[in-house]
């Protein structure tokens, strides 16, 4: 792995609004440029929005999706990857040639279109199919792999990408101030978003407690740590749909120790320094070595894969008629 400065973002999206979405990408990427990031991250979705996809049939969800590569918005992230000089990734809702849906995380780089990674566990809409495979590609002298939300709830995920060679996982996301049955978990109230400006600090004390990021803390580093890989996390921030989402884009070192995170109640990029020395230096790929392989036959044994988020979906819905059976697995945290 060689040095590289890598932007987190967070902002707003609209639901369903790809050309003001876009225009937050771009800005955000300027900004992370001028701070000398070689890559900038955004969330899950973040181009056409996400949580408002739920009470879409499935013809209005295909019409939404794009092709990869060669829809409207990748040619959109392209012309900006050339326009500044760097790596943008950003995440929708793709379309395949048989008409599939998938939640997609595509990497763009001044010389076009990279590659994509599709959600392993989608679950905001029951026509979202599941990708089936993890990526690792070689990127600016680092070894860079992709999860998305959901996956990385699953300690299994971020082993085997690290195990396939990265040393950084990006993570995009769209969660926390949920509905949740743990203790101090729910949702964050829309009056208090609106009048951040006026009364920050109270809606930071929501942010930064157990329903953002003290919950956060709980996972987020462990996933580095005990794989010893940089984590690259994003989220929107604002309203989403329904809910309002935290934001704290950060980024984590091999250590699971904070590198940089935003505090900011708004849209905002930061960007860290990822350096090769922890990578050796840290537990997690002594713990790598340290495996036994020949004890681990219960962790494949077939069964029926279910993804459960912990928060119930405000529309439940049956898929329609037209619509292939749903693959059993929903969406995050």
């Amino acid at each position: 792995m060689q040095d590289i400065r890598i932007g987190a973002a967070q902002f707003e999206h609209r639901d369903g609004d790809r050309d003001y979405n876009l225009s937050r990408i771009e800005a955000l990427t300027r900004a992370a440029v001028e701070r000398g990031a070689q890559i900038v991250s955004f969330h899950e979705a973040c181009i056409h929005g996400y949580s408002w996809v739920q009470p879409l049939s499935s013809r209005e969800l295909l019409q939404l999706a794009e092709p990869v590569p060669d829809g409207a918005s990748v040619g959109r992230l392209a012309e900006m990857a050339r326009r500044y000089g760097t790596v943008v990734m950003a995440g929708l809702f793709e379309r395949d040639e048989q008409d599939r849906v998938f939640n997609t995380y595509v990497t763009v780089t001044p010389e076009g279109f990279l590659c994509r990674f599709r959600k392993l566990h989608p679950f905001v809409h029951p026509n979202l199919q599941p990708g089936d495979d993890y990526l690792v590609i070689d990127l600016l002298g680092c070894r860079i792999g992709f999860l998305i939300c959901y996956d990385n709830n699953l300690p299994e995920n971020v082993r085997i990408t690290a195990m396939r060679g990265a040393e950084i996982v990006m993570m995009p996301h769209v969660t926390g101030c949920l509905p949740s049955v743990m203790p101090g978990r729910g949702t964050v109230s829309r009056e208090l978003w609106e009048n951040r400006e006026r009364d920050p600090v109270r809606l930071r004390q929501e942010f930064q407690g157990p329903k953002g990021r003290g919950w956060l803390m709980r996972w987020l580093p462990t996933r580095a740590y005990e794989n010893g890989v940089y984590a690259v996390f994003t989220n929107p921030i604002g309203w989403d749909y329904d809910t309002v989402k935290p934001g704290l884009a950060m980024i984590l070192d091999p250590f699971g120790e904070v590198l940089i995170e935003s505090h900011e109640l708004g849209d905002d990029v930061v960007v860290g320094l990822l350096t090769p020395e922890k990578l050796e230096q840290s537990s997690g790929r002594r713990y790598l070595k340290a495996r036994r392989p020949e004890l681990y036959g219960d962790l494949v044994q077939p069964q029926e894969s279910v993804t459960l988020p912990g928060w119930q979906l405000q529309h439940t819905r049956e898929p329609d008629s037209q619509d292939s059976p749903p693959h059993r697995s929903a969406d995050s945290h």
